[in-house]
């Protein structure tokens, strides 16, 4: 295994991840890689079961003839549909911000605590808006 982090001319990846110019640069450990990692999946595979309960659910509203201020009506005051949309908001709020972090740090080589502090204000703004609409929903 060559020793140098770019023995083809391109970056090696994980072949180089101790060399200086690895793709995490030691910010970040590899525990904390794998816990995001499987936070994204998680997420992801409950955000498939959200969205096509959302989606079953607005096809019978709308097959059935019913208005928006009618389904409004109906989701006041359940907690049902709180604990739904609520869990389709955190679900959304983990999974955005971890697939943004992957995308900026591989086509924009942005990397380190300054894109994890951005990111993580991006959740709280998803958690923010999505927490308010949710409660729109319910109240």
């Amino acid at each position: 295994m060559p020793e140098t982090p770019q023995p083809h001319a391109f970056h090696r990846r994980a072949e180089a991840r101790y060399r200086p110019r690895c793709t995490q640069g030691g910010a970040v450990s590899a525990r904390t890689e794998a816990r995001l990692w499987l936070a994204q999946r998680v997420s992801a595979a409950l955000l498939a079961v959200l969205v096509l309960v959302h989606l079953a659910t607005i096809v019978h509203a709308v097959q059935g003839g019913l208005s928006a201020a009618e389904i409004l009506g109906r989701t006041r005051g359940s907690e049902l549909w709180l604990l739904f949309y609520g869990a389709f908001v955190v679900s959304a709020a983990i999974h955005a911000p971890i697939g943004m972090r992957n995308v900026l740090a591989e086509h924009l080589g942005w990397r380190g605590p300054s894109l994890d502090i951005a990111l993580l204000a991006l959740a709280g703004v998803l958690l923010a808006l999505g927490g308010r609409a949710v409660w729109g929903v319910y109240a």
